[in-house]
């Protein structure tokens, strides 16, 4: 028989109002349906089929779309089977059997398929879950207290969608992730506690500094108390921070003691500084007269002179501006050097063992060269060339020594 036969081709009516339908070569009663012709009483049971034939197709539909586990499937397949055999219909109900018995025959297919497809899902998911768990461990080690706390909070809610694996895995990875978020969670305790206590010990230095700064706000002991308010800032900065609303409150006190000290300070500089600016140009004035009454003296006690009446009025003058010193002292210490010059000079003009040693040259010199010419002359009468000529190159370099010696003879006797 074709399933391409119509269903009433599976059945008969018979006299009495019965209808069957025929299973191969048997055949088996259906139903009865009383006060009505045999085309209705057999459409009636043929409409049954067709709404059987429906559902197995509906189930074929949803087996190989995998809308339902194997295992579903078989159970909906075993009970469809026993819906056709029992069923009081008239169609080609073998032809559904073989469908169903088809369709079966699927399902071990897509029970492996099923079997691949939850150990590639559950190799993701060990592999996904290892990875937190490396990460976890790693936070653990760390010391990111901030973003540590947020990606453990969001690693456990990836845990959490991810599906369970084996037992014994899934109990291990998580044995080691929860180990590492309560390892991380008592060094960050650990940490902030003793964090804590640093602020608090900060806290009782600045304010002991803050302590000691207050009578140093009114000082005018400008260097001395400059000195004490930087070793205070240095000890501030070794103290490490307070809590921030506390830190800021202490800068601020802090912070308020030395601008009234150095605000003081730079009004009290000002004031030096205008009348020093006014010291600078006296002072340069009075340089500048002294390099010009200097200029082209020889007279030791004239430039002595002049410089003493320089350096008196010049201690009168108060203080110039820092920036300016260094200049000024040079051109003090250059008036002292010409004048220190000329005193050296005269000592040594004047000095009675340097003119005996320069008169004692003067008469070595000229003994030598008088017997360098007595030489000469000699060599000459005798006609020796070569002693003429080492003669002479002797007496001018004599000479030539004779005329240094009368130089510096001449020097005394100025």
């Amino acid at each position: 028989m074709s399933e391409a036969q119509a269903p009433a081709d599976f059945g008969r009516v018979d006299d009495d109002g019965t209808v069957y339908v025929r299973v191969g070569d048997t055949e088996r009663s259906v139903g009865q349906i009383p006060d009505s012709t045999p085309e209705e009483a057999l459409a009636f049971y043929v409409r049954r089929y067709e709404n059987l034939a429906a559902e197995v197709q509906l189930l074929e539909s949803r087996v190989k779309a995998q809308a339902m586990s194997p295992e579903e499937a078989k159970q909906a397949i075993r009970t469809a089977k026993t819906n056709v055999a029992e069923a009081n219909a008239v169609g080609n109900l073998p032809a559904l059997t073989e469908r169903l018995e088809a369709l079966e025959g699927e399902l071990p297919a897509q029970i492996e398929a099923r079997k691949a497809a939850r150990a590639e899902a559950n190799a993701a998911a060990v592999a996904a879950k290892e990875a937190m768990v490396q990460e976890a461990e790693t936070l653990a080690a760390g010391e990111d207290w901030r973003g540590g706390v947020d990606r453990f909070r969001q690693l456990l809610e990836e845990w959490k969608q991810l599906p369970r694996v084996d037992r014994a895995t899934d109990n291990e990875l998580w044995h080691r992730f929860s180990s590492a978020r309560t390892t991380y969670t008592r060094r960050r305790k650990a940490h902030f506690a003793q964090l804590n206590t640093q602020r608090d010990e900060a806290k009782a230095i600045k304010e002991q500094i803050i302590a000691e700064a207050e009578p140093l706000a009114t000082s005018t002991d400008w260097g001395a108390t400059s000195g004490a308010f930087r070793d205070l800032m240095a000890r501030w900065k070794a103290a490490g921070s307070a809590r921030r609303a506390e830190d800021d409150a202490l800068w601020a006190r802090f912070r308020a003691i030395q601008d009234q000290f150095f605000n003081a300070r730079s009004e009290a500089q000002n004031a030096v500084e205008g009348e020093q600016g006014e010291n600078l140009t006296r002072k340069n004035e009075l340089v500048a007269q002294a390099e010009s009454d200097l200029q082209g003296v020889t007279d030791v006690e004239q430039a002595k002179a002049i410089h003493r009446d320089f350096l008196a009025k010049f201690s009168e003058i108060g203080h110039v501006p820092r920036g300016a010193m260094r200049d000024m002292d040079a051109r003090v210490r250059r008036l002292a050097e010409k004048v220190a010059a000329l005193e050296a000079e005269e000592w040594r003009r004047t000095d009675p063992e340097a003119r005996k040693r320069a008169e004692d040259t003067v008469a070595l010199f000229e003994g030598q060269v008088s017997k360098l010419r007595d030489e000469l002359a000699a060599a000459e009468e005798k006609g020796d060339a070569r002693k003429v000529k080492d003669a002479k190159k002797s007496l001018e370099t004599y000479e030539s020594w004779l005329a240094q010696a009368r130089e510096t003879l001449a020097e005394f006797r100025a």
